[in-house]
């Protein structure tokens, strides 16, 4: 097995890389971390300096996994600041450090892109030896789907358990059908809110990326862009890697597009792949009430209902995401700390927090609006 470290996506073949993403999770393709790279939205100016991982087997691509070196913690959605934090109170460097994720990206996919395991194992430990190599404090896997987790558990990795809030599609005809598995007064509270949106005269279309104009290209980055602006955060995807992304992706990204009249007055960018939907990002130049959870929810929810797609995942945080029919739902992230002092403690740490959050787990599940035995 030849394994390599590469420092830009370009160094595989589009379809080769594509080959072992597979086309079911569309951050992970090779169109999505190229317009990344080429529109400069990673690099040393954002502290993701990519460094990918390959596994050739006679010349051909038969595992890969997205790697990143990090002077930071900015857009990873695993928070470990205070990780840093206790580093730099004990005069060690916690940065430079690794992370296998999606930048700016906390969706929930495979890491390790190969179905082999023993080609699975060879990338996790050429991983390690590249955070040695490097000095590393550390090296995180975020974000990791069912069997990722499995393989780095199974490699020794402390486990860190998150939570967010999925919709799961039960087979519904349409939304009322939808509506109808949830208790009266949480049926009322949503068609209230879409009566709202109507009542306003809002208009709201589907575009897909291969559809979309450039000024609804334009339109729906300055609303990205000025959410972010609101928030006192970083707008790290430019114009730029939308334009390439709708070239390259087709109906992979689809907008939301919200209007009143002829103007654009709000919208949503979700991406999806052959069975799911993410959204990803929200903004509107004027408020109308409801239209956030119209543009960001239900609209993803018919959608996902209208294409067969059975999980919608709307983004990290939000309880209030609950009473609209997104159920918590954990996530994992796999750690591996090379000093071991640090590791004891952080291990120790992640015991209590993970029992702390299937606590918090449960008391959300009885939130949930659905009436009892409707949907799981």
């Amino acid at each position: 097995m030849d394994l390599r470290v590469l420092t830009t996506i370009d160094a595989v073949d589009r379809d080769a890389w594509n080959a072992v993403a597979g086309s079911d999770h569309p951050f992970v393709r090779h169109e999505f971390l190229a317009a990344l790279e080429h529109n400069g939205c990673v690099g040393p100016e954002w502290g993701w300096l990519p460094r990918h991982l390959a596994a050739f087997e006679e010349g051909r691509l038969v595992g890969a996994v997205p790697l990143y070196l990090k002077d930071n913690s900015y857009g990873e959605f695993v928070f470990d600041w205070s990780w840093a934090d206790a580093y730099q109170r004990a005069g060690l460097p916690y940065y430079p450090k690794a992370v296998v994720a999606v930048p700016y990206t906390p969706a929930t996919g495979p890491r390790i892109l190969t179905a082999d395991d023993n080609v699975a194992a060879a990338l996790v430990a050429l991983a390690q030896e590249l955070a040695c190599e490097e000095r590393l404090s550390s090296l995180h896997w975020l974000f990791t789907r069912d069997l990722d987790t499995q393989r780095l558990r199974e490699q020794g990795l402390l486990m860190r358990m998150g939570v967010q809030f999925h919709w799961h599609n039960q087979g519904y005809r349409d939304f009322d059908d939808y509506l109808d598995s949830f208790n009266s007064r949480k049926r009322k509270k949503v068609r209230r809110e879409r009566r709202y949106v109507q009542q306003a005269g809002i208009d709201i279309r589907i575009v897909h990326g291969h559809q979309a104009s450039e000024h609804e290209l334009e339109v729906m980055h300055d609303f990205y862009r000025s959410t972010f602006d609101k928030k006192w955060g970083h707008a790290t995807l430019n114009l730029g890697f939308f334009r390439e992304i709708a070239a390259t992706m087709g109906e992979q990204l689809v907008l939301v597009i919200a209007g009143k009249g002829a103007r654009i007055v709000a919208g949503a960018i979700c991406f999806r792949g052959d069975d799911a939907l993410f959204g990803r990002h929200w903004g509107c130049c004027e408020d109308y009430h409801s239209l956030h959870f119209e543009a960001c929810y239900y609209q993803g929810i018919e959608y996902c209902i209208d294409h067969g797609l059975r999980l919608f995942e709307p983004g990290a945080q939000g309880e209030h995401k609950i009473s609209r029919g997104f159920l918590p739902t954990a996530t994992w992230s796999a750690h591996w700390i090379a000093h071991e002092g640090f590791r004891n403690i952080i291990e120790r740490f992640l015991h209590q927090e993970t029992g702390a959050m299937r606590d918090y787990m449960d008391e959300l599940s009885a939130r949930s609006p659905f009436r009892e035995g409707e949907a799981a």
